[in-house]
């Protein structure tokens, strides 16, 4: 595996992404699945909400073998509900995820929270986040 974010970047011939971070479309149809690379010190500002933190970690050699476990480790999926908002940032130098989206996502249809007067921010928007 590739030890450095710009070896990451030609790897998978990532862009920059205009929310910050960088990515790839990997696969378009009734849904986009994306590769996306967060560097540290860079995020992905949320669009308001009510908060709710959802951690993504590696996976484990008890997630392949699907042991149940008590530990409060972070799994390498989370599911964020059609129409929340959402935010991301690495918790190390950086982190490769993958996004799947459906319906297929379109920059046409994308409103930036950091780009609204405040007074339009939805509510339980965490400016500290922006």
């Amino acid at each position: 595996m590739a030890s450095s974010p710009e070896a990451l970047i030609a790897r998978f011939a990532l862009q920059p992404h205009p929310e910050g971070g960088w990515y790839r479309e990997l696969h378009r149809a009734g849904l986009t699945v994306i590769v996306f690379l967060l560097t540290e010190g860079q995020r992905l500002p949320p669009q308001g909400g009510t908060a709710e933190r959802l951690i993504l970690g590696p996976f484990t050699a008890a997630d392949a073998a699907g042991e149940a476990t008590d530990a409060p480790e972070p799994g390498p999926l989370q599911v964020v509900p059609a129409l929340w908002w959402q935010a991301a940032r690495s918790r190390g130098r950086w982190s490769l995820v993958h996004c799947c989206v459906g319906p297929g996502f379109s920059f046409e249809d994308f409103r930036l929270m950091a780009d609204l007067p405040p007074a339009e921010w939805p509510a339980g928007a965490d400016p500290a986040l922006l």
